[in-house]
């Protein structure tokens, strides 16, 4: 028996207990985020509290998706529950460029000479931008957390995502690459961290030298953005379009730190979905990957049940009513009223108009219980 879910075919989800949510397949954050001294491999996330959704689409039961206004954790924990479920029938959004598998086998090599390791995550969704395999890479090397695009969320998100790092012991930076936010104080942050590296070397009666840092992350988290902001100069190319960079470069800031900028490195297969439809919602991966149409849906899905946002952004946007939880048919409303039913220009048009902050600055994550 199958099941029209939201505008996509997708199988009658089984029955999850109330305790326990669906299963996860990428590790969860808390050690890729915590100090630089962990080493060990993080157990797996799991969704807690969860429920299936069903919907009145076709004559099926809807069940009350409306909240009250409480942003509390159990909406996103039910909203985490349901993109898992949604992202189920879709083609599987899988990236990764030939550059990438040779940028990666050189950027371990290149971490070896690391004093300090600055990590760059997208602020609107810190964990789905988290490398599975980087605490394994990076050992004991000291690491600085940055979330770029600060000035895409709102203060809500950003307080709850500094309240969690600092509990876990994280060095976090909230930075903001076109305009330069953060960035001095993640230079001082750097040095003050590889401060020990000179220590050592006079201790040796080596001369000393510049500080190491090398610059890590996935494709258009900002990576070059903030090099060239610490250097006050275009030093390396950027563009808002994830691959630009293809080669790794060291640039020096000052005389006392040295920056190394690499490609964005990417999982050469993303078990979870959901976090990879997140990856294409904000643009964080190649447009091949995924179908326009089906990420669009679901983007205007999530939408209306983020209580910041809800039903009635979308409306004031498009003057199109989202009269049911399918964003499908309302992708496809946009494109009959707009765009002469070009259902690709439409998808197109919501996605971006998302990135622009039309409905509001908002993250699609929030830190984990």
């Amino acid at each position: 028996m199958t099941v029209q879910f939201s505008g996509l075919w997708l199988p009658k989800p089984p029955t999850i207990p109330r305790q326990f949510g669906p299963p996860r397949g990428r590790q969860s954050p808390t050690a890729l985020a915590a100090t630089a001294t962990l080493s060990s491999q993080p157990p797996s996330l799991q969704i807690v509290g969860g429920r299936s959704p069903s919907w009145s689409e076709n004559g099926y039961t809807k069940s009350n998706s409306t909240f009250d206004g409480c942003e509390g954790e159990t909406d996103w924990i039910d909203l985490e529950t349901d993109l898992y479920h949604w992202t189920k029938a879709l083609r599987p959004v899988q990236w990764y460029p030939g550059h990438i598998a040779k940028t990666e086998k050189e950027l371990k090599e290149q971490l070896k000479l690391m004093d300090v390791v600055i990590e760059v995550r997208d602020a609107r969704i810190p964990l789905s931008t988290s490398h599975p395999q980087m605490d394994l890479w990076l050992g004991n090397r000291k690491r600085v957390l940055v979330l770029n695009r600060e000035d895409m969320i709102s203060s809500t998100d950003r307080n709850a995502w500094a309240t969690y790092f600092a509990r876990e012991g994280t060095k976090a930076v909230f930075s903001n690459g076109k305009l330069g936010m953060g960035t001095m104080k993640l230079g001082r942050l750097a040095k003050a961290l590889a401060a020990g590296v000179n220590v050592k070397r006079r201790a040796k009666g080596l001369l000393p030298r510049a500080v190491r840092a090398g610059i890590v992350g996935y494709p258009n988290v900002g990576k070059s953005s903030l090099i060239n902001r610490l250097l006050k100069r275009r030093m390396c190319p950027a563009a808002p379009r994830p691959g630009v960079t293809r080669e790794l470069r060291w640039v020096r800031f000052g005389k006392d730190l040295e920056l190394l900028d690499s490609p964005g490195i990417i999982p050469m297969r993303i078990s979870d979905q959901s976090a990879a439809i997140k990856l294409a919602i904000c643009d964080d991966i190649g447009e091949r990957s995924y179908d326009f149409v089906d990420v669009a849906a679901i983007l205007v899905q999530m939408l209306t049940k983020l209580p910041s946002v809800g039903r009635d952004a979308l409306l004031n946007r498009y003057k199109i009513d989202v009269d049911s939880h399918c964003g499908k048919t309302f992708v496809q409303k946009v494109a009959l009223q707009l765009f002469n039913g070009d259902a690709h220009q439409a998808a197109f048009r919501v996605l971006t108009d998302f990135r622009r902050g039309k409905f509001g600055w908002i993250a699609l994550e929030r830190p984990p219980r």
